[in-house]
């Protein structure tokens, strides 16, 4: 079936040569056919688009305005369609991620390092916030992923978990000879504590565990930065509540130790969230399949 656009089409190629059979050429029809699609346009139109002579074809007034603007329409269309085809190629782009600063430091860095070397015309955006930031930044179209803390409860996002984390309680020297043997989470809870603040998906979960033993939190410090719950437990201003994961080098280096406790706080998850409504570009769908596939334990 001739579409109106290929009429169009038909219409300046035709132009351009300004022959039937070379027209007939280019586009691979019969001569007969290329003339049938012209007169249709034509009597479309009810407007004569060109003037037919022993040596070809030569556009009317009417022809020539016709083609100055079919002849851009088609151009835009095919800079559109080679748009396509470089997203598609990943030759360029855009990937705009939300994430937190600890998770971008100890987990996204090497993932950002490694796409970029494979596909360097695509350009990052980093939006940084807390989890529930991030959730509210896909929902507007901020983002078209969000890297953070699982769990979370919210049915709209796809959610797939990359790296196993574990929260643990840390302290400094002040505190460690009377951490030394396991301890419960309500012994935990009576000394000075260090956590995140509020809003964090990160202290949310540890005060739901802690709630379910029966225990209650009332922290000496509640600090934005992961870096700065290791740095005031260093201090000895108390006991911190940390990623494990996220804290080798200054557990490796004694700056902090683990305080044992009889139960631990059960593994969660970072991963990558994106809205399960939108389709992902294939910019982020490269990206989504790379943390898939080199998911990681710790």
């Amino acid at each position: 079936m001739t579409t109106k656009l290929d009429l169009y089409r038909v219409f300046c190629i035709t132009a351009r040569n300004g022959s039937i059979s070379r027209a007939a050429q280019e586009l691979y029809m019969s001569q007969s056919a290329v003339s049938q699609a012209i007169m249709q346009l034509e009597n479309e139109l009810d407007t004569r688009l060109f003037n037919r002579t022993t040596r070809g074809v030569t556009l009317t007034t009417e022809g020539s305005l016709l083609f100055e603007y079919a002849h851009s329409a088609l151009s835009l269309i095919e800079a559109g369609e080679q748009k396509l085809t470089e997203f598609k190629d990943m030759t360029i782009g855009e990937l705009k991620i939300g994430v937190g600063d600890t998770i971008s430091k100890h987990f996204l860095l090497p993932y950002l390092e490694e796409f970029h070397i494979r596909y360097p015309n695509i350009r990052f955006k980093i939006v940084n916030g807390t989890t529930l930031e991030i959730c509210a930044l896909l929902k507007s179209g901020a983002v078209d992923l969000g890297v953070c803390n699982f769990p979370l409860n919210d049915p709209s996002l796809e959610q797939i978990p990359c790296l196993e984390v574990q929260d643990i309680f840390v302290c400094g020297d002040k505190y460690r000879a009377q951490c030394r043997e396991p301890m419960h989470l309500r012994d935990i809870a009576s000394l000075p504590l260090i956590l995140l603040e509020p809003s964090s998906n990160s202290r949310k979960y540890v005060e739901d565990v802690l709630s379910a033993a029966g225990v209650k939190v009332s922290p000496e410090f509640e600090l934005g930065s992961h870096d700065l719950l290791l740095e005031f437990a260093k201090i000895n201003l108390g006991i911190a509540c940390v990623i494990k994961q996220f804290a080798r080098d200054y557990l490796e280096q004694q700056l902090v130790y683990e305080i044992p406790l009889q139960q631990e706080i059960p593994k969660r998850h970072i991963g990558i969230c994106y809205l399960q409504s939108v389709s992902l570009s294939p910019a982020s769908k490269k990206f989504v399949e790379q943390l898939s596939q080199e998911r990681i334990s710790p």
